[in-house]
């Protein structure tokens, strides 16, 4: 789940770009855009991490 939230605030940060480059109507500033790609980040550490202790936990239960 935390890789979709980081691919959504990620779609939309690129929205925010591309927008800004073509018609100059980008909806966040500077600002905003430093968080968006904060939580993007976080959501995406989150989600990597949530990923490797289940490949953990998975190798421990089948055993050596």
């Amino acid at each position: 789940m935390p890789l979709i939230g980081a691919g959504v605030l990620f779609s939309v940060f690129v929205l925010n770009v591309v927008l800004g480059a073509k018609s100059d109507a980008a909806f966040f500033g500077d600002v905003g855009e430093m968080l968006l790609l904060l939580g993007t980040s976080i959501l995406f550490v989150v989600g990597i991490l949530k990923q490797e202790s289940a490949a953990k936990e998975k190798a421990a239960q089948s055993g050596p």
